[in-house]
């Protein structure tokens, strides 16, 4: 895809990393260029590279200054990113997610159902409703900080966190939704819980998500949240999870 008009802004981070940044707001078309550019510098293969960190409107990159210059590097950058050429978006994936929204799992979906002044079945139907992006994933593995929530389920983020969440609680908080891959105290609300695995290391790629996918959640019963839990412990490592290319 071709970057934004304006061109990204390359900033230093310390002596060892390079930021590149392609917008000054949260959209999909710069968080698409984080991506396509996080892409071609791993095929590029440029010596001095110690780890790139895709975020929603920027891309980390960290680099061994006694192999690579802070300025070598900013040129190597810029010949992949080129005058007005175009990189390749990564190929995306359509995910369907399981969810449990009824008690006990959903924990918080009264609360929150009564502080927007609707439904819990409204809120499940509108979230299900909704198609959900990966912009980056952060804050523990493989947690992927999601896009795409609803107008009507916007709500401001606790003042302070709630105690610690089970693994696979289905959140929102803000604008933004998420899905816990371990137990934390977080400010968001819990509608539901999912047995799929956002990350798992018996996995080859241990994190399930990447940049740029798409989350469509499905509202399942408890016993059939047992049976596919049962299933990811047992060793089947996508139990779940329904993907096909976007």
């Amino acid at each position: 895809m071709a970057c934004c008009a304006e061109g990204p802004r390359f900033l230093p981070v310390g002596d060892t990393g390079l930021s590149i940044e392609f917008s000054e707001r949260i959209d999909p078309v710069a968080n698409d260029a984080v991506a396509a550019l996080d892409h071609a510098i791993a095929a590029a293969e440029i010596s001095g590279l110690v780890e790139t960190v895709p975020s929603f409107r920027s891309l980390l990159v960290q680099y061994e200054p006694a192999v690579i210059s802070s300025s070598a590097l900013r040129d190597r950058i810029a010949e992949l990113l080129g005058s007005g050429s175009s990189l390749a978006v990564p190929p995306k994936r359509r995910w369907r997610i399981p969810v449990v929204y009824e008690a006990p799992f959903g924990e918080d979906l009264a609360e929150a159902a009564a502080l927007l002044g609707r439904t819990a079945r409204e809120i499940v139907a509108t979230h299900t409703a909704a198609d959900f992006r990966v912009y980056m994933l952060g804050f523990q593995p493989g947690l992927p900080n999601l896009g795409g929530l609803p107008k009507e389920l916007h709500l401001s983020r606790r003042t302070a966190p709630r105690p610690p969440v089970p693994s696979g609680s289905v959140t929102i908080g803000g604008v933004q939704g998420a899905i816990m891959p371990m137990p934390s105290p977080i400010g968001f609300y819990l509608l539901g819980r999912t047995p799929v695995r956002p990350f798992d290391r018996r996995r080859e790629s241990p994190a399930l998500f990447r940049p740029g996918d798409t989350i469509r959640f499905y509202e399942i019963d408890p016993a059939e949240y047992a049976r596919i839990d049962a299933a990811a412990t047992a060793g089947d490592l996508y139990a779940g999870a329904d993907v096909d290319a976007a």
